[in-house]
């Protein structure tokens, strides 16, 4: 796993968090509750293939 990725992830959660306690202080609830899920996603798309090979790895090494 390359350092540049925990890094995007680190920057995203961040980024949330901080729009997150902003819109929350301005009384916009539903619009954190969007923003978490579309930061979520984001991390996701991210990680999809580093998943993709930890399965293949798991694949290898029961020989499934």
């Amino acid at each position: 796993m390359d350092i540049t990725l925990v890094l995007k992830v680190l920057g995203v959660g961040i980024l949330v968090a901080v729009s997150g306690q902003i819109l929350s202080k301005t009384g916009r609830d539903e619009q954190v509750t969007w923003l978490t899920v579309s930061g979520i996603l984001a991390v996701l798309l991210m990680l999809i293939s580093e998943i993709g090979d930890l399965l293949t790895a798991l694949r290898g090494i029961f020989g499934i």
